[in-house]
C-alpha cells in the first residue's frame, strides 16, 4: 500500500530565522489514498509568548501551551509516526522550515525535503490564476468547514486529506469502490467452490400445460405468425 502523511502545524508567526516556533502539529496516516484513522496530534511549549495576532488565527494561547512538551520531548514519536512516508502539507515550505528547523534544535534529522508534497502546488497546477488556500478549496470541493471555527493543526490536516483526495481524483475512486461488494461475492463463491456451471440453454422453467395453453392462445390472438416464426415459435394456424 501506498502510505503518505498529511501534516499541518501551528506556529507564533511566519519565520523561525526571527524567533517563530512550532506550538502545534497534526498529522493523518492515509494508505493509498484513503485516511486508515491513525493520527498523531501535539501542542508544543514554543518557549516564548505568542504574539496577538497568532492568536486570532489559531485560538492557542500562552495558557494552553505552558505545560505543554518542548519539541525535542515529543520529536522521536513524531519522526517514528511519519516514518519513511512522503509528507503532505498545503504551502508546504512553511510547514517544512518549521520542521527542518526544529528538528535542529533537537539534534534529529529532519525529512529529506524530496518527500514533500505540496498541494498548493498541485492545486495552482489544476486551477491557474484562482483561490487555492485551504479554505478555497474547501469550498470548491464542497467539503464541510462546519467544525472549524479557527486554524488548528489536526482539523486542517483532516480537511487537507480530503483536499488532497479530490486533487488526486477522489471521485473516480470513490466510483471504483462500488465494485467491492461484487469482488468479495465473487471471491467468497469461489472460495466455497464455485458456482456450478450453468446449463446452455437453460431449462425451461413453465410446465407442458402452461406451454401449450400459451400457444393456444396465440393460435386464437394472431392471425400471423410469421413474426414469432422468426424466434423460433411455431403457430399451428389450422
Amino acid at each position: 500500500m501506498a502510505r503518505e502523511i498529511v501534516l499541518d502545524t501551528e506556529t507564533t508567526g511566519f519565520d523561525p530565522k526571527t524567533g517563530d516556533r512550532l506550538i502545534e502539529v497534526g498529522c493523518i496516516e492515509i494508505e493509498d489514498l484513503l485516511p486508515t484513522g491513525r493520527t498523531y496530534h501535539t501542542l508544543v511549549n514554543p518557549e516564548r509568548l505568542i504574539p496577538p495576532g497568532a492568536i486570532a488565527v489559531h485560538g492557542i494561547t500562552d495558557d494552553k501551551v505552558r505545560d505543554a512538551p518542548k519539541f525535542a520531548a515529543v520529536v522521536d514519536d513524531l519522526l517514528e509516526f511519519i516514518g519513511d512516508a512522503p509528507i503532505i502539507a498545503h504551502n508546504a515550505s512553511f510547514d517544512r522550515n518549521f520542521i527542518d528547523f526544529e528538528c535542529a534544535q533537537a539534534g534529529r534529522p529532519a525529512p529529506e525535503r524530496d518527500r514533500w508534497i505540496d498541494t498548493l502546488q498541485l492545486a495552482q497546477k489544476r486551477f491557474p490564476g484562482m483561490a487555492n488556500s485551504l479554505d478555497a478549496l474547501c469550498k470548491r470541493f464542497k467539503i464541510s468547514l462546519v467544525e472549524r471555527t479557527l486554524h488548528g493543526a489536526l482539523i486542517d490536516a483532516r480537511l487537507l486529506a480530503e483536499v488532497y483526495l479530490e486533487l488526486k481524483g477522489g471521485k473516480e475512486r470513490a466510483l471504483d469502490l462500488t465494485a467491492g461488494p461484487a469482488a468479495r461475492a465473487q471471491a467468497s463463491a469461489q472460495a466455497a467452490g464455485g458456482y456450478p456451471p450453468r446449463p446452455r440453454p437453460l431449462a425451461p422453467a413453465s410446465t407442458e400445460i402452461e406451454r401449450a395453453a400459451h400457444a393456444d392462445f396465440l393460435k386464437r390472438t394472431l392471425k400471423d405468425g410469421s413474426l414469432w416464426a422468426a424466434h423460433g415459435v411455431v403457430i399451428d394456424q389450422a
